[in-house]
């Protein structure tokens, strides 16, 4: 069955948008999406790296997409303008690793794949990458859920709980960094942040707990990588680029239905 590479293409991108529609959800209440935004433009320098050394480009992707996490959590933990900070890292590190792509001797590049995936082009191994980093990207979650939550909340709660935000904040970034390195097969650098937001975004118009929330937001997820996977092949599109497409109407759906609810309950 994994012969097909359309199985593999759709398996790839339901795992992908399970463990970035679980995470979404945080990314949300966290107002992060800037974060995401400069964790993922950082891993085109990823890309860069891991093919003048060659080496796995997730592999590379990871390293850079941890070391951004890492950076900018120490920074926001000094008290810098972390707004400001992660605007000058996330475009500095786009342009560089724009640049040193272009400059690798012996080798032709496809930007496109990076910037917007290339999820038609799967193997086993990535199959195997992308499923596992998504499994443990979950596990985490599931294991911090209530201190998560609680630290999300409210900080000052969580430390009268005895839960320590700024640990559960480093997680989140650190599993952040681990989406950005197996979605980049999937959606590309610049497209990774959409499918971290726009099902969770969805989502949060229908659900009244947190857990039903990130339940919808997987699902929706995964179906729109099911259903962009198709428009793709029906209209002889980019897959990444319609998988967002597809969840992009998926939110403007359930936003449409939430204010016509809202409207016939006033």
């Amino acid at each position: 069955m994994l012969d097909d590479f359309l199985v593999r293409a759709a398996l790839a991108g339901v795992g992908t948008a399970i463990a970035a529609g679980l995470l979404g959800c945080f990314v949300v209440w966290r107002r992060m999406a800037y974060f995401g935004d400069a964790t993922a433009h950082a891993a085109v320098l990823g890309v860069a790296l891991a093919l003048l050394f060659g080496t796995s480009i997730t592999l590379g992707v990871g390293f850079v997409a941890l070391t951004m996490a890492v950076l900018i959590h120490g920074l926001s933990a000094q008290g810098a303008a972390v707004d400001t900070m992660l605007g000058v890292l996330a475009h500095a590190a786009l342009a560089l690793g724009l640049v040193a792509v272009t400059l690798i001797p012996g080798q032709r590049i496809d930007l496109d794949a990076y910037l917007f995936g290339d999820v038609l082009s799967v193997t086993r191994m990535d199959l195997a990458v992308i499923w596992g980093g998504g499994a443990l990207v979950v596990a985490t979650l599931w294991w911090h859920w209530s201190a998560m939550l609680t630290a999300t909340l409210s900080p000052d709660l969580a430390y009268a709980a005895g839960i320590n935000p700024r640990r559960e904040q480093l997680i989140l970034t650190l599993l952040l960094a681990a989406v950005v390195a197996v979605a980049i097969k999937v959606v590309g650098a610049l497209l990774i942040t959409a499918l971290l937001i726009i099902p969770a975004a969805a989502a949060r118009n229908f659900a009244a707990t947190p857990e039903r929330m990130a339940a919808l937001s997987m699902a929706i997820g995964a179906l729109s990588a099911i259903a962009g996977l198709r428009l793709a092949v029906i209209l002889d599109t980019a897959v990444g680029p319609s998988i967002i497409v597809v969840a992009a109407l998926i939110f403007t759906a359930s936003a449409l239905a939430h204010a016509a609810r809202r409207f016939s309950g006033a």
